[in-house]
């Protein structure tokens, strides 16, 4: 009912157990939501970097910024070997943002991720949640990309390390083999993991931090969803100062 006030569109969601042989999938119930999608990240990074030159704009990776410093007239943003300045600022760092505002209710959540060689025969083709959303896998092509766990250790993936522990892998594992790949042989390629921006509430914060600095942080594991929404707005706030 809330998503039809919001999208328009009746029966957003709808029992779909009938798919569950067609899947492969071991599960004793599966709900679908037709107003699921997927996109291919690498693209959505890619075209949003070609746009930014085209305009002009400079990209610097690698490099880590210490709080800026407002002083009203300009923003000083200090890096190890240099520092530049600027009119106005938005600390978009999301998970990391306490690094540089301690103050700010955002913490780091660890996501950990791993996708499967090809598989032939692939027989699901979608995005799909379970155990309460913290686990999520898609297709990507005819692999499989699998991620979550962050459930087994809330303490331990509240970190800012970006590196992978032994029980979360473990457990992507077995979930793979019983419950998404069951009888279905794999090879692991890739493992990887990120760090999210979450914390009590499931809004986000875009507000002011000084005169000069905005902040549009703590996505809750939805960045890719609503970043872009999210950076508009704390432009609209940067510049109606």
């Amino acid at each position: 009912r809330k998503l039809e006030e919001i999208t328009g569109i009746k029966d957003v969601y709808s029992l779909a157990d009938d798919k569950i042989k067609t899947f492969g999938l071991n599960a004793a119930h599966l709900i679908k939501n037709k107003l699921e999608g997927q996109i291919h990240t690498g693209e959505m990074i890619k075209n949003l970097h070609q746009l930014a030159v085209r305009k002009g704009i400079i990209i610097i990776n690698g490099v880590e910024a210490e709080k800026p410093t407002d002083n009203i007239n300009e923003v000083i943003i200090k890096f190890k070997n240099f520092s530049f300045s600027s009119e106005k600022a938005i600390i978009a760092v999301n998970g990391f943002a306490k690094q540089l505002y301690p103050e700010l209710e955002v913490n780091p959540g660890r996501a950990q991720v791993l996708v499967t060689a090809p598989i032939k025969n692939l027989k699901f083709k979608g995005t799909f949640h379970f155990d309460k959303g913290y686990y999520y896998f898609r297709n990507i092509g005819n692999r499989v990309l699998f991620g979550g766990g962050r459930n087994l250790d809330f303490k331990g993936e509240e970190t800012f390390e970006m590196n992978l522990s032994e029980q979360i892998q473990q457990n992507l594992e077995h979930h793979l083999k019983t419950n998404i790949l069951p009888g279905t042989d794999f090879q692991i390629e890739h493992r990887w993991s990120g760090i999210m921006g979450i914390g009590n509430s499931k809004t986000t914060i875009v507000k002011h931090l000084s005169h000069n600095v905005v902040c549009a942080v703590r996505m809750g594991g939805m960045g890719v969803a609503i970043g872009t929404l999210i950076g508009e707005e704390a432009v609209e706030m940067m510049l109606n100062v």
